[in-house]
């Protein structure tokens, strides 16, 4: 993690115990949400709707109105997309696995893939952003800009080539139809999507928010992403998309609520492209009252940064970005080898048919 993230000096331990207290957490919050019918209404059906009449009476005036943490650090329409488009997808795989309404048809069955590909298509479009502004501030080897969310962002080449492992990613999802209820309607299972596409789908994801939310990235880079894979590793085969989509909607009202949770200096992480940043005492506050001033002026974003006495670190950067295209496209390499060596489209058809995982999680299929 030292080549990642600046863990070090005074809150050292509070960025570890903060990483935990949100694992643990999503875990134990995720548990009641897919063991429990009520449990899910509860977190995916009231409590959301609680959260938009409190959003929409912060924007009238009330509970502090602009002065409202809610309002000052998360108003932008990028986090009100991902809690929402969280909480669709987790309340459309309710509706599969207790036979809702339209739940219960066929062609629902590829609700998973469509929600899930276009949250992934969000967020190639976000790398290609990064790509385009950070090679027009500094060329081919990176440069900084600052987004609409008061984040520096050194976007380069390894944006780029985290967008083109995102699409490849998309191609990975198979099975698109073998979408199935588990036994006790805990789960909506897909066997299809085994280790191999988490895995991929993994590094990917981390390297986004790296890229993109890098003052984030030590809790929804991380934290947020082991989450539903331990829980998938461990005793919910078949289940890590829908532990990945409760585990997210439930991580976005957290933080769309407490946003100075992961932007205070006790416990906020600075990853390694902010060079120096923690030696000279900065947390993401602080980067990010500097960074909301440039977006909202038309300053400098290199000259700011410059100014903090902070030099670009890509390495990092660079190396996952590579990792994630490489993994993208070996998984991709083995579907397509498995569907002809089997004689079947990837997609209208299961083709992990035989591996432990696939097998694992058919076993919990409800007859």
């Amino acid at each position: 993690m030292g080549m990642m993230f600046q863990i070090y000096g005074d809150t050292s331990l509070t960025q570890i115990l903060g990483w935990c207290m949100v694992f643990v957490g999503l875990i134990l919050l995720n548990e009641l949400g897919r063991r429990t019918k009520w449990g899910g209404i509860l977190l995916f059906v009231i409590i959301p709707i609680i959260l938009t009449i409190y959003f929409i009476l912060i924007h009238v005036g009330l509970f502090g109105g602009a002065e409202n943490q809610e309002a000052m650090y998360m108003d932008g329409w990028f986090h009100y997309f991902k809690l929402y488009a969280a909480d669709i997808g987790c309340v459309g795989f309710m509706m599969i696995k207790y036979g809702w309404g339209i739940g219960k048809k066929h062609w629902f069955k590829a609700w998973p893939f469509f929600i899930v590909a276009a949250n992934i298509l969000i967020a190639v479009v976000s790398d290609l952003e990064s790509f385009i502004k950070g090679t027009m501030a500094g060329g081919m080897q990176g440069g900084w800009w600052a987004s609409n969310e008061g984040v520096f962002l050194y976007g380069g080449w390894w944006n780029l080539l985290n967008a083109l492992a995102g699409i490849i990613n998309i191609l990975c999802m198979t099975g698109w139809w073998g979408i199935y209820t588990s036994k006790g309607q805990k789960d909506m299972l897909w066997p299809d999507m085994t280790f191999a596409f988490i895995l991929a789908y993994d590094v990917w994801n981390f390297e986004y928010t790296y890229l993109n939310l890098p003052t984030h990235s030590w809790y929804c880079g991380v934290a947020l992403l082991l989450a539903p894979t331990f829980a998938a590793a461990f005793w919910n085969k078949g289940g890590w998309i829908q532990n990945r989509a409760n585990t997210l909607a439930i991580w976005c009202m957290f933080t769309q609520v407490l946003p100075l949770f992961q932007l205070s200096k006790t416990f906020s992480v600075m990853p390694t492209v902010y060079g120096g940043a923690t030696e000279a005492g900065y947390s993401a506050l602080d980067l990010y009252d500097s960074a909301i001033n440039v977006y909202n002026n038309g300053g400098d974003a290199a000259k700011a940064i410059s100014d903090l006495g902070i030099t670009a670190n890509p390495t990092a950067q660079g190396v996952i970005a590579m990792a994630a295209i490489v993994i993208n496209v070996v998984v991709f390499t083995a579907i397509i080898k498995r569907a002809i060596e089997q004689k079947k489209n990837p997609y209208t058809n299961e083709i992990w048919t035989g591996t432990k995982d696939f097998e694992l999680a058919m076993a919990r299929r409800e007859d």
